[in-house]
């Protein structure tokens, strides 16, 4: 009879099931990150925005003249760090075959698919960085704090302070203003980013060298 059929089925444990959908999850980032069908893993938006951790993507055009601005910045062969602004790396990186090097220090895991090149990054310890990441070793570091706040604007000052050889272009919020030039000597900048998603608050890019940004 079908019911004694339905008995003689193996029921997974709780255990053994997450562990297969945790599988099948990591089955699928993997499939999604890989290129197909013209589907580039370093486009925006190919990780999409956790508001959680209060991310917001940057628009095509904002990121790509970050990007361009990074890699003049930088010089040839250049180094550029980009902490907590992945889609400026993701920019670079789609810019594959130019003679500069790029990392990204970030906090979501996520862009961990991106290899050696990520670097977990968390602003509440802004020195807990790997051995291999020597003081004054980028020639320019692009940086956008997560949070509004003096606090995250200070200690990630910190880690820009630590890895920039000088050059340092700092993309938050208008109203810290006063903050960044006291905590990162940088000045505001006539360029206006824009984001993916319109945001509450104006933003701003800042910079302590002569750009092309003004």
């Amino acid at each position: 009879k079908m019911d004694d059929d339905d008995d003689d089925i193996p029921q997974l444990s709780s255990h053994a099931l997450a562990a297969l959908q945790e599988f099948y999850l990591e089955q699928q980032q993997r499939e999604g990150m890989k290129t197909s069908q013209g589907f580039n893993q370093y486009s925006i938006g190919s990780i999409e925005e956790d508001w959680q951790l209060s991310q917001f993507w940057y628009s095509d055009e904002t990121a790509s003249c970050l990007a361009n601005e990074a890699v003049v910045a930088a010089g040839k062969g250049g180094r550029i760090a980009c902490v907590s602004a992945p889609s400026v790396y993701q920019k670079l990186k789609e810019q594959d075959g130019k003679d500069f090097s790029v990392c990204i220090l970030e906090y979501d895991r996520r862009f961990s698919v991106y290899g050696e090149e990520f670097i977990f990054y968390d602003y509440n310890h802004p020195l807990n960085l790997p051995e291999n990441l020597l003081p004054h070793s980028f020639d320019i570091v692009i940086a956008d704090p997560p949070y509004l706040s003096e606090e995250c604007l200070q200690k990630t000052a910190e880690t820009i302070k630590y890895l920039t050889k000088g050059k340092i272009l700092l993309c938050t919020g208008a109203i810290m203003e006063e903050q960044a030039a006291k905590h990162l000597g940088v000045k505001i900048c006539k360029f206006i980013p824009k984001h993916s998603r319109n945001l509450a608050n104006e933003f701003r890019c800042y910079v302590n060298y002569a750009s092309g940004l003004d």
